[in-house]
């Protein structure tokens, strides 16, 4: 399943069905006419943390589907990964009132709750070889750049899986989502130089895992 139709089958079905899920945690729902599609993150957070379903509604809408194809790259399975994504939005329901706006962007820190649960499940479960006809249907120009053909670009995914899984996060988050290093680096939780640390070693170890293979062509992203 590419990463295209599981984003778009999620955010139609699952992903907005989970805000009674998650607000289920909490009988304090408010109705009111507020303009949640036009308000910011923290406004949405804030209402959020008083239990207002629609605001965190809003909140799994505009932010669920990048957290789902950030947790599909970082765990290779797409039910893993909407379970993660669907944890994260729990604790991200759960833990509003405690996110302060002067110390982070809220993207910033739900995209790291998201990160750092597939970490986590990376370390705990080894994942599975993706099939030879695995397909991430990614037109983004990070990822096809470095793609020349199909063979080319499934031999790519599979050295991906294979990277330390900090180090395929940081790929995920700079080439793939087009973050800076500063973001990424607030999302992993590590300095600046230490992303660029992760991408180093991950492009070094892409080289040398198929530059053989293509006869000594540049793999770069």
């Amino acid at each position: 399943m590419g990463l295209e139709s599981v984003g778009r089958g999620w955010t139609g079905g699952a992903l907005l069905a989970l805000v009674p899920r998650a607000a289920a945690r909490d009988e304090t729902a408010m109705d009111s006419p507020k303009s949640y599609a036009g308000a910011h993150d923290a406004e949405l957070v804030h209402w959020t943390a008083g239990g207002d379903r629609q605001a965190f509604g809003e909140i799994v809408t505009r932010h669920g589907p990048f957290a789902l194809r950030v947790a599909v790259r970082l765990v290779g399975d797409p039910h893993a990964a909407e379970d993660l994504v669907q944890e994260a939005m729990v604790r991200a329901w759960s833990q509003a009132r405690h996110f302060d706006p002067t110390r982070a962007r809220f993207a910033t820190w739900l995209y790291r709750i998201v990160v750092n649960l597939c970490i986590d499940h990376c370390r705990r479960v080894r994942p599975e070889p993706l099939p030879d006809n695995f397909d991430p249907v990614d037109t983004s120009p990070g990822a096809e750049e470095t793609i020349a053909d199909d063979q080319r670009r499934s031999a790519l995914m599979k050295a991906l899986a294979e990277l330390p899984v900090r180090q395929r996060a940081a790929m995920t988050l700079v080439y793939d989502e087009g973050m800076s290093g500063a973001e990424a680096a607030r999302v992993l939780g590590v300095s600046v130089k230490a992303v660029e640390r992760l991408l180093a070693r991950a492009r070094a170890f892409l080289r040398e895992r198929l530059t053989p293979e293509y006869g000594g062509k540049e793999i770069g992203r």
